[in-house]
């Protein structure tokens, strides 16, 4: 079972991206997947999920109304549209998934399975 992350790059502040995570090698579809982030010195941290119906989408504060996640259940690909990026958004991007409950959704422990990490760099 792999996670494939693609997407990240260079950006200006006020600029866009687009990260994929493809899933392979297992069914996906029963799973949430999320998006989580790491910046140099910090935890990896909650940035957005989607449930396995794709319907119930759930967001950290610093990004809501910026950020829009979303999910391709045939192809078993989760997507991040980040919008308006900011310096602070600057981290390594990690896709992840798991069977989540609702309640522990936030939680780098609650997820089984992990992509490799695209670098977003937001600077002018």
């Amino acid at each position: 079972v792999q996670l494939q992350a693609s997407g990240g790059g260079l950006v200006q502040p006020g600029g866009s991206l687009r990260l994929s995570c493809a899933a392979s090698g297992g069914t996906f579809s029963g799973y949430t997947m999320a998006w989580f982030r790491q910046a140099p010195g910090k935890e990896r941290e909650f940035v957005a999920a989607v449930r396995a119906s794709g319907g119930n989408t759930y967001y950290t504060d610093s990004v809501k109304g910026r950020f829009t996640v979303s999910r391709d259940r045939a192809k078993n690909t989760v997507f991040l549209q980040m919008n308006s990026l900011k310096p602070e958004d600057t981290a390594i991007y990690y896709c992840a998934a798991g069977p989540v409950i609702l309640s522990t959704l936030r939680r780098v422990d609650a997820y089984h399975y992990w992509g490799q990490g695209t670098q977003v760099t937001v600077s002018s």
